[in-house]
């Protein structure tokens, strides 16, 4: 940002990224330039420095790969009083049709108004329609968001001027990849985000003082160096150590604004849980007599002594390890990072260093520390690798993942518990008056006279020196490179040291009377610890085939081998995760969906006995704080989670690890906004013995059993690779080449979508057909029209395939109501069902999986049709369901049934009918997957696209439920403007039919807001009471023709009760999840969070448009978006986010000009 002479402010593309990233400290430098504060000093960084050298390099060589095929036209940068001559002669340029323009001038004078802009493009580049594109070049290895707006910001200057502009801009990054991004999912956050930059500066400009620290109007990152001067001046909440934004935000409200105001607090907080409460002042306390001692040592307290007994028994061949890297380092332009240094010290702290200086070298110093690994465990089994924070774990992970070995070694350590994590012990057995946990600020703890005096004092030090040694080692004096090199070793070393000084002295802080711990032992993770036979086949076939340069067929290839250990991978995920959860501190994990933190606790019920049971069992009522976006329910079966030790009947992975039960149910759920109330049945094994502790948290449920899921895909993936070098045919795989269904699409006549469905599936050779069905548009009827019309007129046996039991017994409802007799159609009820419900059932229920192979086999000695509902366990189990007996399996709601259940259920039917839409909700994934196997089935033939390629099946483009004006701005958010309303002869007297943004401003809020809940209760009974016209019948609306569609439970919980006061208690309230296939007269849509720093799970999750779209096409004639204004002027965190918010302000907000 400049300030003219005239004193307009004159931006920058760069300048909205400083802003988005720290406002305070933006407006702190504006202060400067206006002369109303001292200047701020320019800090000096190394790897800055590197950084951009580095990025100019990569710019220049990107430069000669131009010249080398087009005529580059390169422009020198000019001082500022020659910037509107400069931009004149780049427009004059492109006018002229140049090819390529090198650092072109743009430029817009600041008005007294608004502020200008200047800006020099990297390259803009004429595309073969003759419209010009911007392309930057970026040391980093993926896009992201700054460099995004900077481009959007070009491509707006040169609209402005009338050059004809493309409609997507590119980022050429540092591995050689250019990524292509389309503007529409870009300029909309920019014109926000510029619009609103300016009205602050604007306003800045005019006022008359310095900006005060902690002005409500303006956020600050409490981390940058602007900020951190203001933190530590102020004596700022953000001083905490594990203060987060949202608990500052509620002890500001109640007047505690500073570390010392915490330290004495002694009332409650609303919306504060009492444990977290006493954690926070607590360590503000030892933080404040810290600072008042004269020693170095900070002060600390030794919180739970239990905690400690985590530490294994010392082993002789215990080691200590710590990592170096260079994430700048790359051989090739492509590949980037590199960590050059594995260093252990054993337990008399002599040193081994692992060195790596090339990429083939770091996979050699994998290898051989994994080797040195295993010798010293055979040499001494009871020893364990020692390391502090979680970079070792995950990142020995991550290489062994990119050098192809070790991963099953690595894997053996975790299980095996030899590595051992100090710093979740450190965290639960102590509170240290410390602003940060990071061993530096430990070890005045610990180190005595050893404390670290070295030049290389931390990683970016490390780094540089490193840097500096190989270079003098390449072009100097070799032997001051290796004294340098030996420095770097040195500081790892002490590193490793430090590690191995804090497991001594934190033994040594262990009572006399505590027993010695018994050997860390975790229990076995019920997974397969090999990958299948068939995954490591077919991997083989691709493992010198980089993923870019990957044909569709050997895509599908990798995608069938990531399919076969989808469950093993999803499982593992969980169980690491779970374990973790058991050795860390509650309150790391707190905000994990689906876990619960009890904070009140009784007995309903005591242990006894029930009728038929073979083990006590108890009713506890647990109430506490929920994470956001959790989804408990009755009938669900958490973990309870117990403290260290836990009861005796209660698992526990070892020694100062909580133990956990899987044997528990939820009664009941009730959420009043300020606490979430679950009563739950919890069960003894057989012989346990009773206890009367309480559970401290619920935390996520066990995976379900995947058998005989991964048997079936491994079956099928055995054919696929038998096939090879042919491709199979077979739909599940033509599925993943994303080739169109082998046999013609026939095309719809009129409006007979079913017709022309059924002569197109009759003509499939074992493939398949998809049908993307939006709200409205008769999705369930298409599909059960066709089902039903292939049983009765060609005698088809059919089976319907969902993500859960409701899911298919639905469909089965409307094949029954489309004239298939109720005896034809056939389920096995899930285990536990209601009697009552499965005696109402359309279709016929029965008994097992053997009862269903009868039916079938029936089917095929009488040669008639018939149905078979289930899940993919059904379609898996050989037992059950022949392989490809069926004429069709038809995967109902396939936008959200993921690939792997999509082959494994494939297995038992020669076609495939996918039908759904992945504009709606999405699926669920656990585990992390190489590829993108737990994409949903339709999802993945989409390929990104809002609406469903012609060549891949049918969209049903109208919608029967939505007005046109509520239809077209669903449509423009999910559906590409395509979609359009069937909808006549409704009216809702008085309002307008459409979606409706509804403003509300507020504060500080994160999962609920009153504010909003009073817009939605005036809302409702505005609109409750009005005539309602829906074809031939006039009436007046009820309040139970409204719902209410909240994304978290509290905000839920908070407009029920406001609803209920109001007297509206018809008019139903929920997430998204419970109203999906349900619909109403009008939606009332609450979003609760004030601004994106107050979303507990960010942007992507609160303005996914998959759930926008679920919770407005709900309504038939209207639905009000109810939304802080802030959310819109927020900076998304990732790529995707960025269309996410594009799309949200479209919806919110009316077009901005140029």
């Amino acid at each position: 940002m400049q300030i003219t002479p005239e004193g307009h402010a004159l931006l920058s593309p760069s300048d909205l990224t400083t802003w988005a990233s720290c406002e305070w400290a933006f407006l702190r430098r504006l202060d400067a330039k206006l002369g109303r504060g001292e200047a701020l000093p320019e800090s000096h960084d190394d790897m800055l420095d590197r950084t951009a050298k580095l990025g100019d390099k990569h710019e220049l060589d990107y430069l000669e790969i131009l010249k080398a095929t087009h005529d580059v036209v390169e422009f020198d940068r000019p001082a500022p009083p020659e910037y509107s001559a400069a931009a004149e002669a780049a427009l004059q340029t492109m006018r002229a049709g140049a090819d390529v323009l090198y650092q072109p001038t743009f430029h817009r004078p600041p008005t007294a108004d608004e502020a200008g802009f200047i800006g020099f493009a990297d390259f803009i580049i004429r595309n073969d329609r003759g419209e010009y594109e911007v392309y930057d070049t970026k040391l980093a290895r993926h896009a992201k968001i700054s460099a995004l707006l900077q481009l959007a910001a070009y491509a707006e200057q040169m609209r402005a001027h009338d050059i004809p502009t493309g409609e997507q801009v590119h980022l050429v990054l540092g591995d050689r990849t250019t990524t292509t991004h389309d503007l529409a999912d870009i300029t909309p956050v920019y014109r926000t985000q510029r619009a609103e930059l300016t009205r602050v500066i604007a306003e800045r400009i005019a006022a008359d003082e310095p900006l005060q620290w902690g002005d409500p109007r303006y956020s600050s990152c409490g981390r940058c160096a602007v900020c951190q001067t203001q933190v530590e001046e102020h004596r700022d909440l953000v001083l905490v150590a594990g203060m987060r934004l949202d608990q500052r935000t509620k002890l500001i409200r109640r007047g505690v604004l500073t570390i010392d105001d915490l330290a004495v607090r002694t009332a409650p907080v609303p919306g504060m849980s009492s444990t977290t409460q006493g954690r926070l002042v607590r360590q503000a306390s030892l933080q404040v007599e810290s600072e008042r001692t004269a020693t170095k040592k900070p002060a600390w307290e030794l919180a739970d002594a239990r905690a400690l007994d985590a530490i294994p028994v010392p082993d002789a061949g215990d080691v200590f390890f710590d990592f170096e890297g260079d994430p700048l380092h790359t051989e090739d332009g492509v590949h980037w990072g590199l960590d050059y240094l594995f260093g252990v010290v054993d337990d008399r702290a002599g040193f081994t260093a692992f060195w790596a200086h090339t990429i083939r070298d770091e996979r050699q110093a994998l290898v051989d520390f994994l080797a040195f690994v295993e010798e010293r465990r055979r040499e001494h089994p009871g020893m364990h690798v020692y390391h502090y924070a979680a970079y070792e774990r995950t990142h020995l992970l991550s290489l062994a993942a990119r050098h192809g070995v070790g991963e099953e070694a690595v894997d053996d350590l975790l299980r095996a518990g030899v590595l051992v994590d100090l710093y979740p012990i450190v965290r639960k057995a102590l509170v240290v008056g410390s602003h940060s946990y990071s061993i530096k600020k430990l070890e005045p703890l610990y180190m005595g006279e050893d404390l670290r005096l070295s030049d290389v004092t931390n990683a970016a030090d490390s780094i540089t020196a490193y840097v500096d040694a190989i270079e003098e080692l390449r072009t100097g004096d070799a032997a001051e490179g290796q004294r340098m090199l030996d420095q770097v070793a040195d500081y790892n070393a002490y590193d490793c040291r430090s590690t191995l000084r804090l497991r001594d002295w934190l033994l040594a802080l262990r009572p006399p009377s505590t027993d010695a711990p018994a050997e860390l032992d975790l229990p076995p993770i019920p997974v397969e610890r090999e990958p299948n036979p068939v995954y490591v086949a077919l991997a083989s076939e691709l493992e010198h085939v980089e993923a870019l340069d990957r044909t569709p067929d050997q895509t599908a290839l990798a995608l069938a081998a990531a399919a076969i250990d989808y469950h093993r991978r999803e499982a593992k995920t969980f169980w690491q995760d779970h374990f973790d959860r058991l050795r860390n501190p509650v309150d790391e994990w707190a905000d994990t969906r689906d876990v619960l933190v009890v904070e009140r606790a009784s007995v309903e019920r005591d242990w006894d006995t029930l009728p038929r049971a073979r083990s006590q069992s108890r009713e506890l009522r647990l109430s506490g704080t929920l994470a956001p976006g959790s989804r408990l329910r009755p009938g669900g079966s958490p973990h309870l989670v117990y403290d260290d030790p836990p009861p005796p009947s209660v698992g526990s992975p070892g020694p100062g690890s909580k133990g956990a039960t899987d044997r528990a149910v939820i009664l009941d759920v009730h959420d009043d906004g300020e606490a979430t109330e679950v009563l739950v049945l919890e069960r003894l094994p057989v012989g346990g013995e009773p206890h009367r502790e309480f559970p401290v948290a619920l935390a996520p449920s066990s995976p379900p059993r995947a058998k005989p899921q991964p048997e079936a895909i491994a079956e099928w993936g055995a054919e696929v690779l038998d096939a090879l070098p042919e491709m199979l045919p077979d739909p599940a795989f033509d599925l993943l080449r994303r080739v169109p269904p082998r046999g013609a699409i026939t095309p719809v006549v009129g409006d007979d979508t079913v017709a022309a469905v059924i002569a197109t599936l009759l003509g499939l050779d074992r493939s398949y057909l998809a049908i993307q069905g939006p709200p409205g548009t008769g999705k369930t009827y298409v599909g059960s029209n066709v089902v039903a019309r292939l049983v009765r007129e060609h005698g088809w046996r059919v089976g319907v395939v969902g993500q859960s039991h409701a899911t298919s017994e639905n469909f089965l409802s409307s094949v029954v109501r489309a004239g298939v007799p109720a005896d034809r159609v056939v389920k096995q009820p899930k285990a536990g069902a209601d009697a009552d419900e499965i005696e109402a059932a359309a279709w016929t229920p029965v008994k097992n999986g053997a009862a269903i192979a009868a039916f079938l086999e029936s089917c095929e000695q009488s040669g008639t049709g018939g149905v078979v509902g289930g899940t993919a366990w059904t379609f898996a189990n050989e037992s059950t369901i022949a392989r490809r007996s069926l004429d069709l399996l038809v995967v109902d709601e396939a936008g959200q049934f993921s690939l792997a259940p999509t082959i494994a259920s494939s297995i038992a039917a020669t076609r495939l009918l996918l039908l759904g839409d992945p504009q709606q909700l999405p699926q669920v994934s656990q585990g992390s997957h190489p590829e993108p196997v737990d994409e949903s089935a339709l999802g993945w033939l989409a390929d990104g696209e809002h609406v469903l390629p012609a060549e891949f099946g049918y969209f049903l483009a109208r919608t029967r439920r939505m007005e046109p004006a509520l239809t077209s701005a669903v449509s423009g958010l999910s559906y590409n403007g395509q979609l359009t309303s069937m909808a006549t002869g409704r009216h809702l007297e008085g309002i307008d039919a459409g979606v409706h943004p509804v403003p509300v401003v507020h504060a500080g809020n994160t999962t609920s807001s009153l504010e909003e809940a009073a817009r939605v209760v005036s809302l409702a009974k505005d609109v409750v009471g009005r005539s309602w016209t829906d074809g031939d019948t006039v009436r007046t609306l009820t309040d139970e023709e409204v719902i209410v569609v909240a994304p978290y439970n509290a905000q839920g919980a908070v407009i029920r009760h406001e609803l209920d006061r109001a007297g509206l208690t018809g008019t139903q309230v929920g997430t998204v999840d419970m109203f999906q296939g349900r619909e109403a007269v009008v939606s009332i849509v609450s979003l609760a969070a004030s601004s994106a720093a107050d979303i507990p799970r960010g942007l992507d999750f609160l303005l996914m448009p998959n759930r926008l779209n679920v919770a407005l096409s709900r309504a038939k004639w209207a639905a009000y978006l109810v939304h802080s204004p802030a959310l819109t002027t927020a900076l998304p965190p990732s790529i995707p986010g960025l269309s996410l918010l594009s799309r949200f302000i479209e919806l919110v907000e009316p077009p901005r000009p140029l």
